[in-house]
């Protein structure tokens, strides 16, 4: 009987301080899921608060151990799987370095306006993009420049929220 593997956005509030990521990080490798995206920041400076922002895959069990593991952590305040819980915005930063000249330089402004990339750094020989859009979106920006020249790459992974009127 096949399963079929899913890929989760789920974020977790947890209390900002030393070890926590260590923690949410090691319940991953210990059981080996896999973690392909995580973003983390404070959010609520006050109430010393972060949010883990992780995608993850598996099949619907595994997924749900994930969830139920990470809602034990002791530092962990609440877990939320946006995947499930209905439309959410998604985005990605990148920055993306592709050295070139004559028609590949003009290719890549091209393309670059097409994405609606910003260049944030310039010189005579290459550019420095800045792309903010879906996974997807970076995917794609970044196969189209690794024709062109593409020197180096740098993601911060998925961020997300919910759509809507509801918070964390």
């Amino acid at each position: 009987m096949e399963q079929n593997i899913e890929k989760h956005t789920i974020a977790v509030l947890v209390d900002n301080e030393p070890g926590v990521l260590a923690r949410v990080i090691g319940l991953f490798s210990g059981r080996g899921y896999n973690i392909e995206s995580l973003t983390v920041a404070e959010v609520d400076n006050a109430a010393h608060l972060s949010r883990i922002t992780l995608v993850t895959s598996g099949t619907r069990m595994i997924v749900e151990q994930i969830k139920a593991q990470l809602d034990r952590l002791v530092p962990v305040h609440k877990v939320r799987d946006l995947t499930d819980e209905g439309p959410c915005v998604e985005r990605e930063l990148a920055l993306i370095k592709v050295a070139g000249t004559g028609d590949k330089r003009i290719e890549a402004l091209r393309l670059a306006d097409i994405f609606h990339a910003k260049v944030v750094d310039a010189t005579l020989t290459s550019f420095v993009f800045e792309l903010t859009g879906t996974t997807s979106d970076v995917n794609d920006f970044v196969a189209l420049m690794t024709q062109l020249g593409l020197v180096e790459a740098t993601r911060t992974g998925v961020v997300a929220m919910a759509k809507g009127q509801t918070g964390f």
